[in-house]
């Protein structure tokens, strides 16, 4: 494996069991990513994007293949290597913010004191400095989101995986949230594994796009977003722009 290499799928193919019989949801799914990239899976609804998701986070074993992330394989949940952002914020709700994103930290072991000056910082890093003490019923839903992205990069893990994170949200926060979730990768670098159905959010904010097909799910393009970064409001508006988006369109659009 290169040096440089973060996550990679070799030959994987998943069955679940249903009431006709098995059901291919995947199948042959071999891919590689550099660290520090930020990679996107779209496709059409059902094609195993979250099921593939899943497997990356060591939450569900495939039936056939196998992933490695720096090297080692994914075979149970490694919080401390691969977080996850899932699509609900899945907030504790008896416990505050910095609750919350210290709780993984707790369960490590961590000092108080160490613990906590990290989560504040992160609350920080996420705009939401001042609501530390705030309970998630007290929150927006996309305070809540800002909430779950810095539980996921409070453990450092060198992979972050999440899983349509803003599909809940409406677009305006969504568009807040991307920009400030591509700020806080700039800052950190981690590789990064996008699920979104949205095809402007994954131009907007990938440097590769992954195209699955419909189910069962198996890899139709791999697309390279050349764009500019920082990504800005004039790269959106770009003629280069909306032609990487309807190329992707295309691809799933025959999917349907």
């Amino acid at each position: 494996m290169s040096d440089n290499t973060e996550i990679k799928v070799e030959g994987l193919t998943h069955r679940y069991d249903a009431r006709e019989g098995p059901l291919l949801a995947l199948k042959d799914i071999a891919f590689s990513v550099p660290r520090g990239r930020f990679v996107g899976l779209v496709g059409p609804s059902g094609c195993g994007k979250s099921s593939l998701l899943m497997m990356l986070a060591g939450l569900v074993v495939p039936s056939e293949g196998r992933i490695t992330v720096a090297g080692q394989p994914v075979t149970a949940p490694a919080p401390d290597r691969i977080g996850v952002v899932f699509q609900e914020s899945s907030l504790l709700p008896w416990r505050t913010a910095l609750e919350n994103v210290v709780f993984p930290l707790k369960l490590r072991g961590l000092p108080k004191a160490e613990r906590e000056g990290r989560a504040a910082a992160l609350l920080d890093l996420v705009g939401l400095r001042g609501f530390e003490s705030r309970y998630p019923h007290e929150l927006s839903g996309g305070m809540k989101q800002r909430v779950a992205i810095a539980r996921g990069f409070c453990q450092d893990p060198p992979v972050l995986l999440m899983d349509e994170p803003f599909a809940a949200l409406d677009e305006q926060t969504r568009m807040t949230l991307g920009d400030e979730l591509l700020r806080i990768w700039d800052a950190h670098r981690k590789t990064v594994v996008f699920v979104t159905h949205g095809l402007t959010e994954a131009v907007y904010l990938c440097d590769e796009v992954i195209v699955l097909s419909g189910r069962p799910g198996q890899i139709l393009e791999r697309i390279e977003i050349d764009l500019p970064r920082p990504r800005t409001w004039e790269v959106m508006a770009s003629e280069a722009f909306g032609q990487l988006r309807e190329r992707i369109w295309s691809l799933i659009r025959v999917q349907q």
